[in-house]
């Protein structure tokens, strides 16, 4: 059995206790109880504030949010058919321009994906280009037990992620 792990990352235009990144911020809670509560939730990242805002990768100027789900239609359900959709077009006023700031891979069912695996997943895409390794919506790949050829989602254009 197969999940779909993803990560996204934002660099914040300022510091999260600004007024700039309140609305941000005070959203948090409430999207991330809607992604807990989705079809097909199985993990997501948190750090001590009960969020990810404060896990720090690589990058640390960057905001790492890691989720696994139990499949990608139902990721692509709560990324772009909920009230998470809102949030993520309005993020131009919070983040800079980041090319290539989400990706998706293929973790076995029961694996919890590290900071830094997900790094190194999002650095293959910028690198390569969307693979089996790491892929994207636009550019999904089926899981290593299926052979199916690569498949475009239709992100909405305003949200799409990266390349492919």
């Amino acid at each position: 059995m197969w999940h779909l792990a993803q990560v996204n990352v934002a660099r914040p235009l300022a510091p999260l206790d600004s007024p700039q990144l309140a609305d941000f911020v005070a959203q948090l809670d409430r999207i991330n109880a809607l992604a807990e509560a989705a079809p097909g939730f199985v993990w997501r990242l948190t750090g001590e504030s009960g969020n990810s805002t404060d896990v720090r990768a690589d990058d640390p100027s960057l905001i790492v949010n890691m989720s696994v789900w139990v499949s990608p239609e139902a990721l692509f359900e709560f990324v772009y058919k909920s009230a998470h959709v809102a949030v993520m077009a309005r993020r131009r006023e919070w983040f800079e321009r980041i090319e290539v700031f989400q990706v998706l891979w293929w973790v076995p069912g029961g694996h919890t994906p590290t900071v830094e695996e997900a790094m190194a997943r999002l650095r293959v895409l910028r690198e390569r280009g969307p693979s089996a390794e790491a892929f994207t919506f636009k550019r999904r790949y089926a899981a290593p037990d299926q052979h199916a050829a690569p498949t475009d989602m239709k992100p909405e254009p305003y949200c799409a992620a990266g390349p492919g």
